[in-house]
């Protein structure tokens, strides 16, 4: 059942560069671009927001989080746009372009870390 996860999750972490070009289609709905930019930024940025290095749930954004996000993300998004996008996305990794990178979501997430580490400071110091 594990390696039958991990083959699923790889599948759709395929689908990424196809939702790239799915949230900028015009045809994708705003709530479906919504949510898909999430993914995507999520994906894309070098950062995770639970560190690979914490034991167990290092691995729970990974394994289970992102391709759960993904897997909603297609389902938002019209069929006919992402067989476009999913093109778009073949001749992206055809040309091996490199997977584009999202540091706005790495600022954020090193925000979201240290800001959690001030309220735990401040919480344990008073």
């Amino acid at each position: 059942m594990l390696q039958t996860l991990r083959r699923w999750a790889k599948l759709l972490k395929g689908d990424i560069i196809a939702l790239w070009f799915a949230c900028r289609h015009p045809q994708t709905p705003w709530y479906a671009k919504l949510f898909v930019v999430l993914v995507v930024a999520y994906a894309f940025s070098p950062i995770d927001l639970i560190p690979d290095f914490i034991p167990i749930l290092g691995f729970v954004d990974d394994a289970i989080l992102l391709p759960i996000g993904i897997w909603i993300a297609l389902k938002l998004v019209p069929a006919p746009v992402m067989a476009e996008s999913r093109a778009q996305g073949q001749a992206w990794l055809d040309a091996r372009r490199p997977k584009p990178q999202n540091y706005i979501a790495a600022a954020v997430f090193v925000l979201l870390w240290i800001a959690l580490a001030w309220l735990l400071w401040r919480w344990l110091t008073d």
